[in-house]
């Protein structure tokens, strides 16, 4: 049966050390159309979330200063967008590994272990999307030709997307309305 080789863990990547482990793995990659699904959901989610914030903000600002201000800094708009969609998708897959787009379309992110990703985790792969999408969208595309399917981010955080099975989907839901 021929081996999957990749870092799992970061004392392996520190050491140049190739971990092993089978091609049948538990749960399979989802589809790139399953994967932008999702992505759409969620970018609804995010543009309402931005647009709150951002608003809310606003608010704050006309009101400290009377109204002589009606407009926000640049840099203020860009950091508090920043950190939205920083915090939208962290939430979420510190929860349950699961934003309600991915929810939607059963995906969910594990680490390598098939974990629930931690703090950090959550956060490098966040920044890292943002460098896959700055670089003309490449480390998005490169799930089409890497035989794992993953992302430039899912090398860097170290974790990956793997499609839930149709019974797992249905018994998380009524976990979530219990």
């Amino acid at each position: 049966m021929p081996l999957n080789l990749h870092f799992v863990n970061a004392a392996a990547w520190g050491s140049g050390k190739l971990v092993g482990m089978t091609e049948h793995q538990p749960h399979p990659s989802p589809s790139l159309l399953r994967r932008l699904a999702a992505i759409v959901y969620d970018t609804f989610l995010v543009v309402a979330l931005v647009a709150v914030v951002n608003a809310t903000a606003l608010a704050v600002v006309v009101r400290s200063t009377g109204g002589e201000q009606e407009v926000l800094n640049a840099h203020l708009v860009q950091l508090l967008t920043v950190g939205s969609v920083f915090g939208f998708f962290c939430l979420f897959w510190l929860k349950n590994g699961q934003t309600l787009g991915m929810q939607a379309w059963r995906i969910k992110l594990v680490d390598y272990q098939g974990n629930p990703p931690s703090a950090g985790k959550a956060i490098v792969r966040c920044c890292g999307a943002l460098l896959s999408a700055a670089c003309l969208g490449l480390g998005y595309l490169w799930c089409l030709v890497d035989r794992n399917h993953r992302y430039w981010h899912d090398y860097l955080s170290r974790t990956e997307l793997i499609l839930l099975p149709k019974a797992a989907a249905r018994k998380s839901d009524s976990q979530l309305t219990n």
